[in-house]
């Protein structure tokens, strides 16, 4: 099966020269469809630079990527901005939502910009905010909402149109234990209806329950495993129900 995500040897470089800085320094990395996928590192370690170049928000300075087979490395602006809108939800840690909106109008957002039209836009934009159980809060604007509930409203943003790819950049960095919970189970259960699932993460609680966790320091991969503990558990449970 053909890769949906194929970066092949990217780097990439700010202030070329003597005082450059390598953000990135040779990273390769396969996913496919329906991976749940924590990328894990420290401040600085090129975690940020690699979700941007996933999420087709930067371009390497080197290197490859290629994006359900379309190598999108070397594309304009409008090209990636376009290729973003259709093949990619993005979860952020401050939530990113327009504050003069309500609920239901920062999930209509990206819709507008495909085209979609008002009255079904609205619909589709209800639907998503009832799965992350926000259907009572739709006409509450972000300032009338806790941190749990904006992110719960991000993520019916991010999940409205039914992009293939869902991108969370610390999506539980802002958030208490309980909204924590929450929202990764929200993560999990798109995952499970057979999303792409990417999560950038500092936190290794998180990161530990993905099914493939890749580590990245000083803007290399050092270590790229699939989390056999969360496997185990996962039997374990089922076995639990079929007893």
């Amino acid at each position: 099966m053909e890769p949906l995500i194929q970066v092949e040897n990217i780097h990439k470089i700010y202030n070329p020269g003597e005082n450059e800085v390598r953000a990135l320094d040779g990273v390769s990395l396969t996913i496919h469809r329906g991976e749940l996928v924590a990328i894990i590192g420290h401040s600085g370690s090129g975690k940020s630079t690699l979700m941007n170049m996933l999420g087709c928000l930067d371009t390497p300075t080197s290197g490859r990527y290629l994006l359900n087979g379309q190598d999108v490395s070397g594309l304009s602006d409008n090209q990636l901005s376009e290729i973003r809108n259709k093949q990619i939800g993005f979860i952020f840690q401050g939530f990113n939502l327009v504050a003069n909106l309500d609920a239901l109008g920062n999930v209509e957002l990206p819709l507008i910009y495909r085209g979609v039209s008002k009255q079904r836009r609205k619909k589709i934009a209800a639907l998503a905010l009832k799965k992350v159980g926000l259907e009572k809060r739709m006409r509450h604007k972000p300032n009338e909402l806790s941190g749990g509930q904006q992110q719960r409203v991000a993520v019916a943003r991010a999940v409205a149109a039914q992009p293939p790819i869902i991108l969370a950049d610390e999506p539980t960095g802002n958030l208490d234990t309980k909204s924590t919970r929450e929202i990764m189970d929200i993560l999990k259960g798109l995952h499970q209806s057979g999303r792409t699932v990417i999560i950038i993460t500092h936190d290794d609680d998180i990161a530990e329950q993905a099914d493939r966790v890749i580590r990245i320091i000083d803007g290399r991969i050092e270590a790229d495993y699939h989390n056999e503990h969360k496997i185990e558990n996962e039997n374990m449970s089922r076995e639990d129900l079929q007893a």
